[in-house]
């Protein structure tokens, strides 16, 4: 940070990042400040295009800025990137002091290594925006390739680091409008579409000022009408089908005993069967499926003490019955020398047999393994509190009678080209068992709740969200709650929803977009090394 280059930034520059980290924090839950999407991130833009002093002054005495140097952008862009992960996962440090049992400083460093490695994407971001720029004074090349570079760094943060949390798309989740491009792109596509209104914003104080005010107008108008797909609705999509979601709120650090469980256990099966039997008043059609959360309770499948009574519920319910259980496999089947224990979804029928399984492949670093144990053995607290579970192996749709379920459990949700592939797989409705109890209050159950949302337009899918805490919902495949329950609340949600078995374009062939922008950037950054190095030197060698 004290290098040269870095102090030849710009102070403007550096006020400039700072706010549009804000502005990004912004956009997500809890503020769900949403509108500012289409402007957040123009002040980041037009600091890395105008972030160093060129040596002379403009005519009207203004200093004379040019683009970022690579290390001058990486850097710019970088404390961006960590300013804005410490403004929207701010709940990694209580999670981790609270439950995984670190104190408050030790917390407090997880949650900044924490940014410091993911704000890494910001800072490609800003790389790969300054190499396209190059040393010269023409930034068209730079902005034309901006909304290519973001998404192709997002594919890559999704792919290579596993954490696509809060994808820029996401933010504009209840713009029913906007938002149906993803049964093509993804959400890939709607965070292009963001970007490139701000590169358009950012564009306008790039250029001359007596150009300036038609082309600021002319993009705030733009994002004015994409904006406004919020205000327009779609017609209701028919539910003939009922299921039971059950939200057990039980306490994430609850102390269980043998009286204590059996006594949760009975609460539980009661609840769901008086709810079942009054469900047929209900118009939305048969009930025919009981769905109990992700856990945090020590549900294990081959416990006859949990067994048991589940199989018993589903016969007296007459349904079947997805739930939240730790899977487990003898040592004898396994090939290895101990159990394996899952993070699993078991499906019982209405006889009461356990029918099938599927045990989650996506896990959470730190809360469901440790990686790099002996380096971060530190901050192990919370794998320990949770369990240090094996990876599943197949996407499989659960077989539920006449209906196929794709299952998939928590943090799995906020990965858009694993969910896709049970719906691609047969999947007619899409079910998400989670416990957000490890979030508390914060913003990121509802950070949660919109990527799933996200993942039901995506593949034109209902999807049954059972939570442990909330917010346990309905979600129609134009990603609107039709039901939901109060947080913190036990109680049983009637959930309408219905089968469908056609599949949307990005079903059928995934993230073929984001993919499409990522190979045009890398074009384009080749194609200006292959065609322009000798002028990049003169420009060089004239900054």
């Amino acid at each position: 940070m004290l290098s040269f280059p870095v102090r030849q930034i710009h102070s403007s520059a550096w006020l400039l990042v700072i706010l549009s980290s804000l502005l990004q924090a912004l956009i997500f839950p809890l503020a769900g400040l949403y509108i500012l999407s289409w402007v957040a991130f123009a002040p980041l833009v037009v600091a890395l295009l105008r972030a160093r002093p060129a040596g002379a002054l403009e005519i009207d005495g203004s200093a004379n800025l040019r683009a970022a140097k690579p290390l001058q952008a990486f850097v710019l862009a970088y404390l961006s990137g960590i300013l804005w992960y410490a403004g929207t996962c701010y709940w990694i440090y209580d999670t981790m002091h609270q439950y995984g049992g670190l104190n408050k400083p030790v917390a407090l460093l997880a949650l900044f290594l924490f940014c410091l490695y993911l704000g890494l994407y910001h800072g490609l971001f800003g790389l790969l925006l300054s190499l396209a720029a190059g040393p010269g004074r023409d930034n068209r090349r730079a902005l034309v390739a901006a909304p290519f570079l973001w998404v192709a760094v997002e594919l890559a943060r999704t792919l290579v680091t596993g954490f696509p949390w809060n994808l820029l798309g996401t933010a504009q989740v209840d713009n029913i409008s906007l938002s149906r491009i993803t049964t093509w792109t993804g959400v890939y596509g709607v965070s292009f579409e963001i970007m490139l209104v701000n590169v358009a914003v950012a564009a306008a104080f790039l250029v001359p000022k007596k150009k300036r005010s038609t082309l600021l107008v002319a993009s705030l108008v733009a994002a004015a009408v994409l904006q406004a797909g919020r205000l327009v609705d779609a017609p209701a999509i028919p539910a003939d089908r009922a299921a039971l979601l059950v939200q057990e709120n039980i306490p994430v650090d609850a102390t269980w005993t043998r009286d204590n469980f059996q006594r949760t256990l009975r609460e539980l099966a009661d609840l769901s069967v008086k709810a079942a039997s009054a469900a047929p008043e209900s118009k939305t059609g048969k009930m025919d499926l009981i769905v109990w959360p992700e856990s945090p309770a020590p549900f294990f499948t081959n416990d006859p003490l949990f067994r048991d009574p589940v199989s018993q519920m589903a016969r007296d319910a007459h349904s079947w019955v997805v739930t939240g259980a730790i899977g487990t496999k003898p040592a004898a089947h396994s090939g290895t020398s101990a159990s394996q224990v899952f993070n699993s979804a078991a499906l019982i029928n209405p006889s009461g047999d356990w029918a099938a399984r599927y045990d989650k492949i996506h896990l959470v670093p730190f809360g469901e393994y440790l990686p790099f144990p002996r380096l971060l053995a530190f901050a192990g607290g919370l794998t320990r509190e949770v369990g240090e579970f094996q990876t599943g192996a197949s996407r499989v749709p659960l077989d539920a009678g006449s209906t196929k379920l794709g299952v998939f459990i928590c943090y799995e949700s906020v990965f858009p080209g694993e969910v896709r592939e049970f719906a691609d797989q047969g999947a007619q409705v899409l079910v998400n068992l989670s416990n957000d109890g490890w979030y508390g209050d914060s913003g990121a159950y509802a950070q949660h709740l919109n990527q799933t949302r996200m993942r039901a337009i995506e593949n034109g899918r209902w999807i049954l969200s059972a939570t442990d805490t909330g917010v346990t919902a309905s979600i129609d495949p134009y990603g609107r709650i039709v039901a939901r329950l109060p947080r913190k609340e036990r109680g049983a949600l009637v959930a309408p929803y219905a089968l469908t078995s056609v599949t949307t374009f990005y079903t059928r062939h995934g993230d073929w977009f984001a993919w499409l922008c990522a190979i045009i950037s890398a074009g384009a950054l080749l194609t200006r090394f292959a065609l322009h190095p000798k002028a990049d030197r003169k420009a060089e060698a004239s900054s």
